[in-house]
C-alpha cells in the first residue's frame, strides 16, 4: 500500500518535459495521482480504525480478565474465612484459569497496540508526504501551464516572421508600386496632352492677373 507513494514521489520528482516527450498530459496526470494518493490514504484510514477498534476490544477483554483474577482471589480469601476449603480451592483454580487468559489478552493487545502505533505513524506520514506532494503538484502545474502559453507565443511569432508572411508582404509592396508608377505615368500623359491653345490661355490668365496687381498698386488698394 505504500510502494505506491513511492512510485508517485519518483514521478513528481521527474523533469517536467520528460512527461512532455511521452505526450502525456502533466497536469492531468499530476490530478490523478493526487486522487490516487488520497484514495490510498483512505484506505490506510480504515485500516488503522479497524486495528484500533481491534486494540480497544482486547484491552478490554484482558481488563475484564484481570478483573475476574482479582475477584477470585477476593472471594477465595473470603471463603478461607468462613471455614470453606473447598470453595476456596474452587475460586483459586478459576482464578488460575482467568490468568491465563489475561495473560494471552495482554499479549494479543499489546501486539494490537504497537501494530496500531505503527499504522499511526504511517498514516501521519502519508498525510504529510500528500501534503508536499500537492504543493509540488501546484508548482508544477503552474510550471505546465507557463510551458504551454509559451510555446504558443513562440508558434505564433514563428507564423508571422516565416517566408510566405515575407513574400505576402513583399508582394503588396510591388502592387503599391505599381500604382505608383501608373498614377506617376497618368500625370506625364496628361500634361503632354495639353494643347497649344490651353497654353495660350494660361499666358492670358496671366497676364489679366498682372494688369490687376498693377491697377491695384496705383489705386493704394494693395
Amino acid at each position: 500500500m505504500f510502494k505506491f507513494f513511492k512510485r508517485v514521489k519518483t514521478v513528481v520528482s521527474s523533469e517536467l518535459n520528460s512527461m512532455l516527450d511521452k505526450a502525456e498530459d502533466p497536469v492531468k496526470m499530476l490530478d490523478q495521482f493526487m486522487r490516487d494518493m488520497a484514495e490510498d490514504i483512505r484506505e490506510v484510514e480504515s485500516a488503522v480504525a479497524k486495528q484500533i477498534a481491534n486494540e480497544k476490544m482486547l484491552k478490554r477483554k484482558a481488563d475484564d480478565a484481570n478483573a475476574m483474577v482479582a475477584k477470585r482471589q477476593s472471594q477465595a480469601e473470603q471463603a478461607i474465612q468462613a471455614g470453606n476449603d473447598e470453595l476456596a480451592r474452587r475460586a483459586l483454580q478459576d482464578k488460575k484459569e482467568h490468568e491465563a487468559t489475561a495473560e494471552s489478552l495482554n499479549e494479543s493487545w499489546e501486539r494490537a497496540k504497537n501494530d496500531a502505533d505503527i499504522l499511526r505513524t504511517k498514516l501521519d506520514e502519508m498525510k504529510k508526504e500528500y501534503q508536499e506532494m500537492k504543493l509540488k503538484k501546484d508548482s508544477l502545474k503552474a510550471r505546465a501551464e507557463s510551458a504551454k502559453t509559451r510555446t504558443k507565443i513562440n508558434r505564433t511569432m514563428s507564423s508571422i516572421g516565416n517566408d510566405d508572411s515575407k513574400r505576402g508582404f513583399e508582394r503588396m509592396e510591388e502592387k503599391v508600386m505599381q500604382f505608383e508608377a501608373e498614377a506617376e505615368t497618368s500625370e506625364d500623359l496628361s500634361q503632354a496632352s495639353r494643347t497649344l491653345d490651353d497654353e495660350f490661355e494660361d499666358l492670358e490668365k496671366n497676364s489679366v492677373d498682372d494688369e490687376l496687381a498693377a491697377l491695384k498698386e496705383k489705386m493704394g488698394k494693395e
